[in-house]
């Protein structure tokens, strides 16, 4: 999918189709955290309810998002996998702990990938990021050195956070610490796209 030429959309539609499924289950999780349902005999709490219904959510912006820009980045195809994956087993096993594990996978998987990378010399971030953060070699290296702590803390956060707090603790963390924290790091990292940035050296260059 990511070969195919992105397609240009406007950007309230991308957050919306990326950010909206999160709120969904927010709202969904909020409305049906105090009931019990019961299905073919078994009894399920509305946080699962919730992860099944989140599974398709998700599955369809996710389709929607391809179909009007004509790509997926491999972070929005891992986290659909592992949404799938992990929200099968929570709703299977009837154990919430499964979906609030997913988190965990995501941020240990990507932070692996960066780490990978750096020890190949290999910078696996330009390909995603490249068009929208053109930095140089050595711009690319810091960012993905600190983007890999980065993933690895919002692993250890997560984990903290489901086995030692409420699941309604844990819901508003994912649903607004996780993207707070990573809107907050990008911020943080301004000073050095702004050292590294190849647009300003383009720009400083006599035609």
């Amino acid at each position: 999918m990511s070969d195919t030429p992105e397609k240009h959309i406007k950007p309230a539609v991308k957050t919306a189709l990326e950010m909206g499924p999160i709120f969904a289950f927010f709202a969904g999780y909020i409305a049906l955290r105090d009931h019990v349902f019961t299905i073919a005999g078994t009894e399920y709490s509305g946080f699962i309810v919730m992860t099944a219904l989140f599974i398709p959510i998700l599955a369809a912006s996710t389709f929607v998002l391809w179909r009007l820009t004509g790509r997926l980045s491999a972070m929005q195809i891992m986290t659909l996998v592992l949404v799938v994956v992990f929200g099968g087993l929570t709703i299977w096993l009837n154990d919430e702990r499964f979906f609030k594990m997913k988190p965990t996978m995501i941020y240990l998987m990507f932070g692996g990938i960066l780490g990978v990378g750096l020890l190949r010399s290999k910078s696996y971030l330009s390909l995603v990021l490249g068009e929208v953060m053109p930095l140089d070699v050595e711009g690319w290296r810091k960012l993905e050195f600190r983007m890999m702590l980065f993933f690895f803390g919002l692993a250890i956060a997560n984990e903290a956070i489901w086995r030692t707090m409420t699941t309604d603790t844990w819901v508003k963390f994912k649903t607004f610490g996780l993207p707070i924290a990573m809107l907050a790091f990008f911020m943080a990292q301004s000073g050095l796209m702004a050292r590294h940035s190849t647009e300003v050296a383009d720009e400083d260059t006599p035609e």
